[in-house]
């Protein structure tokens, strides 16, 4: 199954400046380890050392937050588009 992913600036060092690439899976978890074999390195942007998304990487599967759904094991269904959003802090 193909998914477009939505990469944020600062994560497009690793896909040579793309804003948009393709990957494929079944679930969240089988779409990132897709992207870390195409752009070596940004899966460890996304998860943390225990294999869990970072406290501060909000995903989304179409419209839909992952934390609400299934995380990792979230379908991503052909076509769907995966968003890959840093979390913004100020003060």
């Amino acid at each position: 199954m193909s998914v477009s992913v939505r990469v944020p600036t600062i994560l497009r060092t690793y896909t040579g400046g793309e804003s948009e690439v393709t990957a494929s899976g079944a679930t969240l978890a089988d779409v990132l380890d897709d992207l870390e074999t195409q752009y070596a390195g940004i899966r460890a942007r996304v998860l943390d050392d225990n294999g869990k998304l970072r406290r501060f990487v909000n995903v989304y599967v179409g419209s839909e937050d992952v934390r609400f759904l299934d995380d990792l094991a979230t379908p991503t269904p052909d076509g769907t588009q995966v968003s890959v959003i840093p979390a913004v802090a100020g003060g």
